[in-house]
């Protein structure tokens, strides 16, 4: 069994966005995924971007946004929803939103999102 204290999870920031690191390869030692609780301020951007060999599932849980997707297209992105991105498909959000967007995301295999971010703490 592996038990991860709250003060034992990292938190990555960009402008606007708070990726707190549930189960990653720095604190775990599942070789399957990582799940990830990211919260987005109103008007931020996660810009688009892909994971070349994993694939990722993120849940809505608060809030509302637009999925930023390849070839500049968008989709609504509600709390409650669900959507599966497939290994190197482009994938974004921004909060559209009058309150904070969270959701959690769980990413197969495991990836480790440090390089994607400005700050870590």
């Amino acid at each position: 069994m592996e038990y991860i204290k709250a003060i034992d999870i990292r938190e990555l920031t960009n402008p606007g966005v708070v990726s707190r690191q549930l189960l990653n390869p720095e604190n775990s030692e599942s070789i399957r995924v990582t799940v990830t609780e990211v919260h987005v301020q109103p008007g931020a951007v996660q810009k688009r971007h892909f994971h070349a060999e994993s694939e990722q599932i993120w849940y809505g849980v608060q809030g509302s946004g637009l999925l930023l997707l390849a070839d500049d297209k968008e989709k609504k992105f509600l709390s409650g929803d669900v959507v599966r991105f497939k290994d190197g498909e482009v994938h974004g959000l921004k909060n559209t939103g009058e309150k904070e967007f969270v959701y959690i995301a769980v990413t197969s295999p495991p990836v480790n999102f440090k390089e994607a971010y400005e700050e870590s703490r």
